[in-house]
């Protein structure tokens, strides 16, 4: 079963606690909203597995490394993710080299470090890298590489991100790249039919992903289909942080959680809330 985690606006937060697994917190919103912080401090208190981000996705850039690190020793989180570059293995390769200089991180907590590349060979060497080299207890792949558009051109960019992660994942697995012995991370989503293609076996070492795609998708009205989706709303969830969430979004939400839950896992965490 890969954990699952969907980012949402404090309005419900807690709500969407129950139908997930974990919790993903961005780093950058702690310097901007206490009422955020206070959520994530509950959250850590109460025992629950949380992933602290760089909020490179958000900010297209990753969070300055020095104030980052004190944040990880603040929360202390389960786990968290190193400052990466964008669509740069080798600067994301110097990164880590740097954070793992300075000594920086918690002991306490699992370090995540991302591969990135802009060519096959590329997002090879920054895996390898990170699996032999960098310490890290876990790695993360995301979903809107440039490289999946060209490893699966397509007229819809989101067929492309969905089905060349689904060809990224399983040309490294054919390769010997893989290192089924350590954990995994899928960071975020383009089309959430996409996770269906990891219920086999031969992908046990996925551990975890992350996307507000459910979340984002209910507020804006959209509910998915049994069959996913075929676009995507390019909305942030942190833009929607504040959002108050009324009773039909809530509904869609639950509904788009639902069939997220069953692409993934082929299961529901919702009893009776519907």
């Amino acid at each position: 079963m890969i954990k699952i985690a969907h980012e949402s606006p404090k309005s419900i937060f807690e709500e969407v606690q129950r139908f997930t697994d974990y919790d993903y917190a961005l780093v950058h919103l702690f310097e901007e909203d206490e009422e955020y912080l206070k959520q994530f401090q509950q959250a850590a208190l109460k025992g629950r597995e949380i992933i602290l981000d760089n909020s490179i996705f958000e900010l297209e850039e990753a969070f300055d490394a020095d104030k980052f690190d004190s944040w990880v020793k603040y929360l202390k989180p389960t786990w968290y993710i190193v400052p990466d570059v964008l669509e740069d293995g080798y600067a994301t390769i110097d990164k880590m080299e740097d954070w793992n200089n300075k000594g920086l991180g918690y002991k306490g907590s699992g370090k995540i470090g991302v591969v990135q590349g802009k060519t096959y060979d590329e997002i090879v060497d920054c895996y390898n890298y990170m699996n032999k080299e960098a310490d890290v207890d876990m790695l993360a792949i995301s979903f809107d590489y440039s490289y999946y558009t060209k490893s699966v051109p397509h007229a819809n960019k989101y067929v492309s991100w969905m089905l060349g992660r689904v060809k990224l994942l399983g040309d490294l697995l054919r390769d010997g790249v893989i290192n089924k012995d350590k954990k995994h991370h899928l960071l975020g989503c383009g089309l959430p039919q996409e996770f269906q293609f990891y219920k086999h076996s031969d992908y046990d070492w996925i551990y975890s992903l992350d996307t507000s795609n459910p979340v984002v998708h209910g507020i804006k009205g959209i509910s998915y289909k049994d069959q996913g989706l075929w676009s995507k709303e390019s909305q942030k969830l942190f833009e929607l942080i504040n959002s108050d969430i009324t009773t039909d979004q809530l509904g869609l939400i639950k509904n788009n959680i639902q069939k997220f839950r069953w692409f993934t896992n082929g299961s529901y965490k919702l009893d009776n809330v519907l």
